[in-house]
């Protein structure tokens, strides 16, 4: 089915935690349609949509999968995201390119963090949903425990439109409150009160149906039915069915309540987009301009760049141009292709609400907005989370240092939530993405994709000196041996600056004592000695340092003569002005539930944090709190085991701070043993 009418399109991205089945109710629903001739299993590696290597050997998706199938002569573009949280990343993507949301739940775990987190993501995107109680045939599987976790943990509006048939090893099947008399008459007076909510949800949500029901306190099916779509699209209403995937059980109930009750790209809100200065609404349809957005793009050094794009006007062609709006660059397009998985199928073209993919763009990342040069439509890109854990990382050799920054160039920009950059105080290449997971899968990627080994640490800190005392000093570089000689004498006040305040030099030497042709040679020289502090060789800042005084020879001075005195005055005067070491401290926002906010506090409490304000709301705190950077390396993962995963922070830089006493004599320790391990 290659065209396909706009509304019957469904764009459903499969989110939750991870562990509760996105992966095989996707193959399930493949399968169940035809769209594959086996059911894979997660556990041998063999489905649809959990293909890459890293996948296989973690048994669980790290990137998201785009696997249509076909229901009731509707085409449903199928987005299997991840449930680990440290790949968020790829489900902004998702979200992105849906319309709606299936959100698996374990029927033994109930609603565990990975779900709570996504679900904040669908609320402000205003994305329908439906929720799926999977796994109802293990052990320990209870539908109404989950539901009552469901409701507790996602809302009230989260209500039943199906019910179980047995649990456990007894789950034979699902029946629908939709259709009365197919209810098993043992079922009949819990689908009766399940029937009475589901009731009174739909008609909250219609002021003629909520009359109606108080009126008569019934619906009629149809009045049911259609209600309850209306209010699924204004996220009044969350359905909940029940299933299990590997079984195959409650999945063509679930194909038919997408077709049936989730929206097509035309049901939804119409795309703004940004177009000659001013805010247009775009009508998802094939006459209007071509707008499509990159939502995912993937790097393979044999197969190339594939672009994946959701089209939200026109027609998508092959073999033609576009228009990168947000480049202004025109991409020349060749095959254009229906995403199954691993594999594509080459199309003429995709048209207004589907999803293809495009290869070998040259210019065109992710987020980016293509369509006609005579047009220049832009949508918003997308907005992905900022990293909370860095690394630096290292080729093993030099010949593999120009491979490594291509690499990761390429990997950045298949995975927009990693961040690379080159951190000019510590000469490290730092990577930085959601966690320690995220990390070690990036580098597994570099190794297989490209052949580069590297090697991870954590990142240096990028420590800086300065003085506690001002203090005056004076140096006289003198070298006569026979002929031409050196000579130059330099008398200087080094005094203490706010911290921020960087480097001021001053000169307030009289008479000519030290000629002015070489005052900027002396200030050449400290600025040359600055990169290297005498406490632990890191950079010296907030110091001004004041030429008051000096001598010089007729014959014997020069500009590199006093160059030297220079420095080596700044030098020597710094190991009498009481040398210190700062810190960079950084500006910590920690959301975390308030069950938590005493372990998180005690550990930030030991981690010499500075505990700015505590807001609590909502059943989360959120903790303000200024903490030095070498004490949030590793927090990412701390604040995980902390919390169950469910807390969260952004920090970003403060400010310099002088280091306690005790943790300077050790951080300068460290520092002499590497320089001493560098010159060996």
């Amino acid at each position: 089915m290659q065209n396909v009418a706009v509304d019957k399109l469904r764009n459903v991205a499969l989110v939750s935690h991870g562990g509760t089945g996105k992966t095989s109710l996707a193959e399930a629903m493949l399968f169940a349609t035809g769209a594959t001739t086996r059911l894979g299993k997660v556990e041998e590696g063999n489905t649809a949509s959990d293909y890459e290597p890293e996948e296989i050997k973690r048994r669980g998706s790290i990137q998201t999968s785009v696997v249509p199938c076909e229901h009731r002569d509707h085409k449903i573009n199928l987005l299997d995201t991840p449930g680990y949280v440290e790949f968020i990343g790829e489900v902004y993507s998702a979200l992105r390119a849906a319309d709606a949301v299936i959100v698996p739940v374990s029927a033994p775990s109930g609603v565990e963090v990975g779900t709570e987190i996504t679900w904040k993501l669908m609320d402000e995107r205003g994305l329908p949903r439906i929720i799926f109680i999977n796994r109802m045939d293990r052990e320990n599987a209870d539908f109404y425990q989950c539901l009552e976790s469901v409701q507790q943990r996602l809302g009230k509006q989260c209500v039943a439109i199906q019910l179980p048939i047995g649990a456990e090893a007894d789950f034979t099947g699902v029946v629908s409150l939709l259709d009365p008399d197919a209810i098993p008459s043992d079922l009949k007076a819990q689908a009766d009160e399940h029937l009475d909510k589901l009731m009174e949800a739909v008609a909250e949500a219609d002021d003629a149906l909520a009359d109606k029901y108080l009126d008569e306190g019934t619906l009629s099916r149809e009045e049911l039915t259609d209600g309850l779509k209306q209010a699924i699209l204004s996220g009044s209403v969350v359905p909940v069915l029940a299933g299990a995937a590997t079984l195959e059980i409650g999945v063509k109930e679930l194909l038919d309540a997408i077709v049936d009750l989730l929206p097509s790209p035309t049901d939804m809100p119409r795309v703004e987009a940004q177009h000659n200065g001013s805010t247009e609404s775009l009508e998802t349809s094939e006459d209007g301009p071509l707008v499509a957005q990159i939502f995912k793009t993937t790097a393979d050094p044999f197969v190339g760049k594939l672009s994946y794009f959701r089209v939200f006007s026109g027609v998508f062609k092959g073999n033609g141009e576009v228009w990168n709006a947000d480049k202004e660059h025109s991409e020349r397009i060749g095959h254009v292709f229906v995403p199954r998985g691993k594999n594509q199928d080459t199309v003429d073209a995709i048209g207004a609400g589907d999803i293809g993919a495009v290869p070998k763009l040259t210019t065109t990342t992710t987020g980016d907005t293509l369509g006609q040069k005579d047009n220049g439509y832009t949508v918003a890109p997308i907005s992905f989370p900022n990293p909370t854990y860095s690394v630096a990382i290292h080729p093993k050799s030099k010949s593999d240092l120009d491979k490594m920054s291509s690499s990761l160039a390429r990997l950045v920009e298949e995975d927009p939530s990693l961040r690379i950059h080159r951190d000019p105080d510590t000469a490290e290449t730092v990577l930085e993405g959601m966690g320690d997971v995220h990390v070690d899968v990036t580098a597994e990627r570099m190794r297989r994709k490209f052949g580069i080994d590297p090697e991870v640490t954590l990142p240096k800190v990028p420590y800086r000196e300065t003085i506690a005392t001002k203090t005056n000093t004076e140096y006289k570089h003198k070298k006569q041996s026979g002929g031409h000689g050196q000579y130059g004498h330099v008398m200087i006040t080094l005094e203490p600056l706010p911290s921020g305040s960087g480097f001021v030099f001053d000169n307030k030497v009289t008479g000519g004592t030290v000629p002015k042709e070489y005052i900027p040679a002396v200030e050449k020289g400290v600025s040359k000695s600055l990169p290297e502090g005498v406490l632990a060789g890191y950079p010296i800042v907030d110091l001004k340092v004041t030429l008051y005084d000096g001598s010089y020879h007729a014959v014997d001075s020069s500009g590199m003569s006093f160059e030297i005195a220079g420095g080596m005055a700044l030098k020597q005067g710094m190991e009498k002005a009481h040398p210190i070491l700062l810190e960079p401290i950084l500006r910590a926002i920690i959301n975390v539930p308030d069950a938590f906010t005493g372990e998180v506090v005690g550990d930030l409490n030991s981690k010499r944090a500075h505990i700015a304000g505590m807001f609590p709301g909502d059943g989360l705190t959120e903790i303000e709190a200024t903490v030095p950077q070498s004490e949030m390396r590793r927090y990412a993962a701390e604040l995980r085991a902390l919390t169950q995963g469910r807390g969260y922070f952004t920090v970003e830089f403060s400010s310099y701070q002088p280091v306690p006493e005790q943790a300077q004599q050790r951080i300068v320790e460290e520092a002499k043993k590497e320089h001493e391990a560098v010159k060996a």
